[in-house]
């Protein structure tokens, strides 16, 4: 059957499932976190975040939210960017599912600059909270074009500093490039369904700009980036 590119996925990934857990999320994280490294998705983050605290005094502690954390690897990343950078920075993960949390503060113990939470992005209790970036890696395609600008339009007024949104371009070459490497490479079941329909349920460039359209924010760059992804840097103040 005929894969249908032009219309964003409504299926439900595995991961989507809160009450997952056991080896088949471990083994899940501890693969993604090795494909975000081999294809370079989490550069995609880090130079942005990298220009946008150039202007921040270095003793100033820079508060930073990545939403969808996972395994945690990208604050460890960043906890040991600004190490090298001797920045301050207190830095917290937010997942849905709170066996995810678990398996992320097992592995980021050695770092006392890391919190995690389990929240709900869309509560009322996470939407009360201040940071001075927020970060959103491989996150936004799990929400439908409704909840990304609620997301979007709840973020901009929680985010002191700047939001920094990476994720998957909806492409051919991006889902028969993934299916493939799973294929051959990953030993989780997870992994195999979830990252070809990660694509399929990723936006194209005139979908983001039409969410965008649809929030109050009128100043942002988006970029394409390798390989397959989108980064979106919304600044404060908007425009």
């Amino acid at each position: 059957m005929a894969i249908d590119f032009s219309n964003r996925s409504s299926s439900i990934e595995i991961m989507d499932d809160l009450t997952c857990n056991g080896e088949i999320v471990h083994r899940t994280l501890r693969e993604l976190d090795i494909i975000n490294q081999w294809l370079g998705g989490n550069s995609v983050t880090i130079d942005a975040l990298k220009i946008c605290w150039k202007e921040i005094p270095k003793d100033q502690v820079i508060s930073i939210a990545d939403l969808g954390c996972g395994s945690g690897e990208m604050m460890r990343i960043i906890s040991r960017l600004a190490r090298n950078e001797n920045r301050k920075v207190k830095l917290t993960g937010f997942d849905a599912n709170p066996h995810i949390i678990e398996y992320a503060r097992k592995h980021s113990m050695e770092f006392h600059d890391i919190s995690f939470e389990t929240a709900n992005v869309f509560s009322a209790e996470f939407q009360n909270q201040k940071f001075d970036f927020v970060l959103a890696t491989l996150f936004t395609h799990h929400c439908n074009e409704s909840e990304l600008i609620e997301l979007i339009s709840s973020l901009k007024n929680q985010a002191h500093k700047a939001i920094i949104i990476n994720d998957l371009h909806r492409h051919v070459l991006a889902y028969y490039s993934i299916a493939l490497l799973t294929r051959l490479f990953s030993r989780s079941a997870m992994v195999r369904s979830d990252g070809p329909l990660s694509v399929l349920r990723a936006f194209k460039k005139y979908e983001l700009k039409r969410v965008m359209n649809r929030t109050s924010v009128t100043s942002y760059v988006l970029k394409w980036k390798w390989a397959f992804r989108w980064q979106l840097v919304i600044r404060v103040p908007y425009g």
